[in-house]
């Protein structure tokens, strides 16, 4: 009954998604007419002639309720009607752009991997003995336009290695795949780091090791050990990048389902749209759920019969001068540039490379880029702070009900953050605020699906089933043993996503639904000066920088805990029990 329950919950959000789209233009108050004649013909003039024409050519008299219906009509005969920019049947269309993605995907997922082992690789030599590394963070923080548009201007057309431009085979998709799987690795190396040492530290690893088997093979079990609490969020990148990869689509010249999908939303072509989007949903629900089916096996019995280990892993070694390092860099840089004018134009300085008088270098306008960057820091840190904290608390409270948000995680995460954006303003309204709203809607749903993932093996957990024999309440379960257990791996989580929130944000300012030149934040200073990339590269390094660092300090923050002088663990000789159940014995 709960599987048909989670069935029918998906599909009326499905439905309910794919007919908002079908009302876009009528909530967003817009003529689709018009929108339609600019994206057929730009000089055209919008005559009443014109524009009737076209309403009656695509039956918009009759209103979006009957166009809808329509459309729905055709879907069981597998035809999603014809594009209203240029004419085509849709499904052939929108099948070959989901073709490619899924190409692109693949190899992108292949390059995500071998970066994760990589980062992964000195904790696994080292049995667990992680230390907070801030290299991946500052990888995981790179703008994946800049590594895109340096890999096709250095790697494809100076060197000439690779094609840089097109998609006519498997060579012409190694840029762009280096360019969407370098991040999405570092994120996915970081998420697995973070649960190894709990593997390490499990009663098995200890008798092996003391039996003296081989580190490698242990190694490899810890993996397995750990991968169940990452195949969800392995699933959401796969869906993630099949439709989010709109800017490296755009820069390569790939004729993927991100880009169709943007390109439909932005010329309101709706069929393409409502096909696109219902394709990436129905994706985004195959993926996700052959992920959880997939960490079943791994598991094994353990996890039906409730004997797993807890997931309470061991403080790594406090280390302060790294997180101390960054900040103090940071605001460095934000105390040396707030006595600069940001805004001061001076077009005899344009582009200048760094020099004591400009120690970032100028801009396209002469601006001075120091003073851009640290008057963009408050709106930055603010701004993608503030989502990081929202998606961080609505991840939890929603992954800890999973039967209600997998659905509704699946389908946030296959809308593409445009048409997400777009989606918000027609219901929100345009605002200051509508952009900061679009990002935090989809940014919850990989922290609900670590949740999710983590909640499942702790329910699971041997120590719980003990505090529940001693006479332990659900109140007390959640307080003290689940969520002390899944809170802090989470947030570090929220704390690695957090360039990326001021990223997404720059992403909807390039496309006209965010920060508006001549505003200074970071991400928009990224996405105006990357035309410049080749010819003044210190114009984008200067904010990538920034958002490196800002990366990197927020995952070496997350490192500061300390261990108590008390902490039985620290006498190999003395088992250690859970503390849910220490207090309970302890009270009897």
């Amino acid at each position: 009954m709960g599987r048909v329950t989670a069935l029918l919950w998906r599909a009326a959000l499905a439905a309910g998604l794919v007919c908002g789209i079908g009302l876009l233009p009528w909530l967003t108050d817009t003529d689709p007419a018009r929108t339609v004649l600019k994206a057929r013909a730009v000089d055209r003039d919008p005559t009443p002639q014109v524009l009737a024409d076209i309403r009656e050519q695509l039956g918009l008299a009759d209103g979006p309720l009957h166009l809808l219906g329509q459309w729905l009509s055709g879907l069981p005969r597998g035809d999603a009607g014809r594009s209203w920019i240029s004419g085509e049947e849709v499904t052939p269309a929108v099948l070959e752009a989901l073709g490619a993605s899924l190409l692109l995907v693949t190899v992108a997922l292949a390059v995500a991997t071998t970066t994760a082992a990589l980062i992964c690789a000195p904790t696994l030599r080292g049995a667990g003995r992680a230390r907070a590394r801030s290299g991946s963070a500052m990888l995981a923080a790179l703008p994946e336009f800049l590594t895109a548009s340096v890999l096709a201007t250095v790697v494809g057309v100076q060197l000439g290695w690779l094609p840089a431009l097109g998609w006519y085979g498997f060579k012409w998709t190694i840029l762009p795949a280096l360019a969407l799987g370098l991040p999405a690795g570092a994120v996915l190396g970081r998420l697995l780091d973070d649960l190894l040492p709990a593997a390490f530290a499990e009663p098995w690893a200890k008798a092996a090791t003391a039996r003296g088997v081989p580190g490698g093979r242990i190694a490899r079990h810890a993996v397995r050990r750990s991968l169940p609490g990452l195949l969800p969020n392995l699933g959401l990148f796969a869906v993630g990048l099949t439709g989010g990869s709109v800017v490296v689509e755009q820069i390569f010249d790939i004729p993927g389902l991100g880009r169709t999908t943007l390109q439909a939303a932005l010329a309101q072509d709706l069929p393409v749209l409502q096909a696109g989007t219902l394709a990436l949903v129905l994706f985004a629900a195959l993926v996700t759920g052959a992920a959880r089916l997939a960490a079943r096996p791994l598991l094994g019995p353990a996890l039906r019969d409730g004997a797993l280990p807890t997931l309470h892993r061991p403080d790594p070694p406090v280390r302060r001068l790294p997180p101390l390092l960054y900040g103090g860099l940071l605001l460095a840089v934000v105390a040396a540039g707030l006595p600069r004018d940001p805004l001061a134009v001076d077009t005899t300085r344009r582009l200048q490379s760094p020099s004591p008088a400009h120690p970032f270098g100028t801009d396209a306008l002469g601006r001075d880029l120091l003073a851009r960057v640290a008057h963009g820091a408050l709106d930055t840190l603010l701004l993608a702070g503030g989502i990081s904290l929202a998606a961080y608390v609505i991840g939890v409270l929603l992954g800890l009900v999973p039967r209600l948000s997998a659905p509704l995680v699946d389908t946030v995460n296959a809308v593409p953050p445009v048409l997400a954006a777009l989606l918000v303003a027609a219901v929100w309204g345009s605002g200051a605020s509508t952009p900061a709203l679009a990002v935090t809607v989809v940014a919850w749903a990989p922290l609900a699906a670590h949740t999710s993932a983590l909640l499942a093996q702790e329910k699971a957990a041997l120590h719980l089933a003990a505090t529940r024999a001693l006479g332990a309440g659900r109140l007390h379960l959640v307080r003290r043993a689940l969520l002390p257990a899944i809170l802090p791996p989470v947030a570090r989580h929220a704390a690695l996503r957090l360039p990326g929130n001021a990223l997404a944000l720059a992403t909807l300012g390039f496309l006209g639904l965010g920060a508006q030149p001549p505003s200074p934040e970071w991400g928009l200073l990224l996405a105006e000066n990357q035309p410049y990339a080749e010819r003044a590269p210190w114009a984008v390094l200067a904010p990538a920088a920034a958002l490196a660092v800002l990366g990197a300090l927020a995952v070496t923050a997350g490192g500061l805990r300390g261990r108590r002088a008390s902490d039985p663990g620290d006498d190999p000789r003395i088992p250690e029990l859970p503390e849910p159940v220490r207090e309970l014995v302890a009270a009897r």
